[in-house]
């Protein structure tokens, strides 16, 4: 591409564009100073003619939106058409002389993109510009909320005149779009629902369902990772979700999960990694690595970690909505997969606490969120390659004696700055699943085995654990008794109760 920004092309690294334009704003950026990055989800192009089509992977302008061709017409342009794209930001940053910066700043200094460009170089690079404070203007946010999800309570900076809403630190800030999807499900209020689903139903049907949901989800949590658990594993970590929301995470936190998840530590040493981490496979022949994804460098865990707990925290305390809260802090985690084993689970856990902090889910009661990502296993680890895979591409790294891998090149931020929009809209459908399925499938479970219960012992005294017994056997044998169970566990009943019991089995389980 020329560095002429009137020069159409009909493709970008890659990427078709839907129609011949000239790629503008970020695109424009990482092209002209040969940026390593990801490319943006959507990126902008200016197109030919006045009535273009955009498209889910870009934008198209019009003519009269191009920019002017210069560091800070496109800048300007990123920032009012396609949001803060930290990632893209950070790496420009560091290949971009300071002055260069100023310049651009100083074109408009009182200028709301201006400021708000000024505010996140120093944000971001920790680094000073010599331009002076811009006098009487009213502040702006450094995120647009009608484009990006961000921190309704915000400090304002002085020095920039400009609102810090981004919900992390430099350390840790993923962040969201907000989507037609994202705010369709918004709109369904899925707390609320959740809520009036639980305020209609009896207390001791509640108890019982939870139990059953909680269990539910610490099992799919395991069978996710290809293990059958135990009973007594389940339990016991279907306990630790319970208790999710009640000790605030940290590293300290973090690595007394993962012991409870690695019960036989022998082959794994707990803690964080001390080397390099990938998750994929080794050549039969050679033992080399083949690696899905790399995960962040040993060296730079502790900062991602205590960023991903800080983002949390504020986010929640800034009024941040939960559930993309809940997203960008898992899905930032189990990229970075800070240990040896066990991060998925853990991964799965944030989803929990953070929703429990949050005060998202009626009292007592675990969304089974994992449940439903293993109902959609294949769709949940397409969402985790869609920025794995391109991100090895951007990777340098060899592979050690010990068949693991050492990332050469500086990484970090991939694993900070990520667009985490895919992984809310994927959280978001989990959790209005369990709200429209899950919930109330367990719900009307329970309130009809307490029926079928009730009116089976009018007719014959039976125990509790017999008619569970008996429901079980119905319902493997499709609502009737099998030969078997009438010639063994039921040959009491006589053949007139058989068939009242079918029939009220029918009648109460009839859904």
């Amino acid at each position: 591409m020329s560095d002429d920004n009137s020069q159409s092309v009909s493709g970008f690294r890659s990427r078709l564009l839907p129609e011949s334009g000239a790629p503008a704003g970020y695109a424009w950026l990482i092209d002209r100073f040969g940026l390593e990055v990801p490319l943006p989800p959507r990126m902008t192009a200016i197109a030919e003619r006045h009535h273009p089509e955009s498209t889910d992977a870009w934008q198209m302008l019009t003519p009269r939106h191009a920019p002017d061709d210069s560091l800070a017409g496109h800048l300007e342009l990123a920032l009012k058409w396609e949001g803060v794209n930290l990632l893209v930001l950070s790496s420009l940053f560091r290949v971009l002389p300071d002055d260069e910066v100023t310049r651009a700043v100083q074109e408009k200094p009182t200028g709301a993109y201006a400021r708000r460009l000024w505010f996140l170089f120093e944000w971001l690079t920790g680094r000073t510009l010599d331009v002076p404070e811009p006098g009487k203007v009213r502040a702006v946010s450094v995120l647009d909320k009608k484009q990006q999800f961000a921190m309704d309570d915000a400090p304002v900076s002085s020095r920039h005149k400009v609102r810090n809403n981004l919900p992390g630190t430099p350390a840790f800030c993923p962040l969201v779009w907000r989507s037609t999807a994202l705010e369709r499900y918004r709109g369904m209020l899925l707390a609320e629902q959740a809520r009036e689903i639980i305020g209609r139903t009896h207390p001791d049907v509640v108890r019982r369902a939870a139990a059953f949901l909680l269990l539910e989800d610490s099992k799919a949590s395991f069978q996710i990772e290809g293990e059958q658990p135990r009973p007594t594993r389940a339990a016991r970590w279907g306990q630790i979700i319970a208790e999710a929301g009640t000790i605030p995470p940290s590293i300290e936190e973090l690595e007394r999960l993962q012991s409870v998840v690695i019960e036989d530590s022998r082959f794994v040493d707990l803690g964080l990694r001390k080397g390099g981490g990938f998750v994929g496979l080794h050549d039969r022949q050679t033992g080399q690595p083949l690696p899905d994804h790399i995960s962040a460098r040993a060296m730079d865990l502790r900062e991602l970690l205590d960023g991903a707990v800080t983002y949390l925290r504020r986010a929640l305390d800034g009024g941040m909505d939960p559930v993309v809260t809940a997203a960008a802090v898992s899905f930032g985690f189990i990229y970075i997969h800070p240990f040896e084993d066990g991060n998925g689970r853990i991964h799965r856990w944030f989803i929990h606490h953070v929703l429990a902090q949050a005060g998202y889910n009626p009292p007592g009661v675990v969304f089974p969120v994992s449940a439903v990502m293993f109902r959609q296993v294949e769709e949940y680890h397409r969402l985790l390659e869609s920025y794995s895979k391109p991100l090895l591409q951007l990777i340098e790294w060899r592979a050690t004696e010990n068949g693991n891998v050492e990332v050469l090149n500086e990484t970090a931020d991939f694993y900070r700055y990520f667009d985490a929009t895919l992984h809310a809209e994927f959280l978001y459908q989990c959790v209005a699943d369990t709200v429209s399925h899950d919930l109330p499938r367990e719900v009307r479970y329970l309130q009809s085995y307490d029926e079928f219960s009730r009116r089976v012992q009018e007719m014959v005294d039976m125990p509790e654990s017999t008619i569970e017994l008996l429901v079980r056997f119905l319902k493997q044998g499709g609502g009737s008794l099998s030969k078997r169970a009438r010639s063994r566990e039921f040959e009491a009943l006589t053949q007139s109760e058989v068939d009242q019991v079918e029939a009220l089995y029918d009648e109460c389980f009839s859904e």
